[in-house]
């Protein structure tokens, strides 16, 4: 037998070597840290009571006031020493409870993992593989179903657009026509020559002023 397995004993323990569990740990580590609690509240008061004793006594009685002050150090390192030790307990407890809450957590996977597994052991890959393809298929079929009832029946692209156009022109033009005959045609061009327009008075003036030169120019 090897040294390992002389130290970590093999086999499943006896119910009374068998260990604490973490819940009975947890209980115990609060129950000291409560304690430890009450008895830091004992050397507190202690301390502000041999702090009093000490100021009460002052010069009058040196040798008291000193052993006062004493015992009051005497108790703040005791109360440094709960302090730690609460601090390590406290930390132990933390640890304690998330180990316990990791336990319970990988349990409820391992449950969760099995029904898991028992929910696909019914399940052939085959046959969901073949499923998938046949409701592709049907989906695509639906789909070309949906494309061909949408298309309009007879109405295409047959007629040309440009022949269409002309047409449109024609009739409206027609309907212009037919407007201008119902309101009596167009207004005739009168025939007779309209009168010629007088010549303006500066012409007249302009050649006025010429005969007046012309004639001085004789007279001279």
């Amino acid at each position: 037998m090897s040294k390992i397995s002389k130290f970590f004993k093999v086999g499943s323990p006896s119910s009374k070597n068998r260990g604490p569990t973490p819940q009975e740990a947890i209980h115990k580590l609060r129950e000291t840290e409560e304690m430890l609690t009450k008895k830091q509240e004992y050397l507190e008061n202690r301390i502000q009571q041999e702090l009093t004793t000490a100021k009460k006594h002052g010069t009058k009685n040196k040798r008291a006031a000193l052993q006062a002050l004493k015992r009051k150090k005497r108790f703040e390192q005791q109360l440094a020493q709960i302090d730690g030790t609460i601090s390590t307990i406290e930390f132990q407890r933390e640890a304690l409870e998330n180990a316990n809450t990791n336990t319970e957590v990988l349990k409820n996977m391992g449950y969760a993992a099995k029904a898991i597994k028992g929910a696909h052991e019914n399940m052939d890959l085959d046959k969901i593989d073949s499923l998938m393809q046949d409701i592709t298929e049907q989906q695509e079929v639906a789909q070309e179903i949906s494309d061909a009832i949408s298309r309009p029946v007879g109405f295409g692209d047959q007629y040309d657009e440009d022949e269409l156009l002309a047409e449109l022109e024609e009739l409206e033009q027609e309907e212009l026509d037919q407007n201008l005959v119902s309101m009596g045609g167009l207004p005739s061009v009168p025939s007779a020559s309209l009168p010629s327009r007088p010549a303006s008075k500066k012409k007249v003036d302009v050649n006025d002023d010429l005969d007046m030169e012309q004639l001085a120019a004789w007279a001279t």
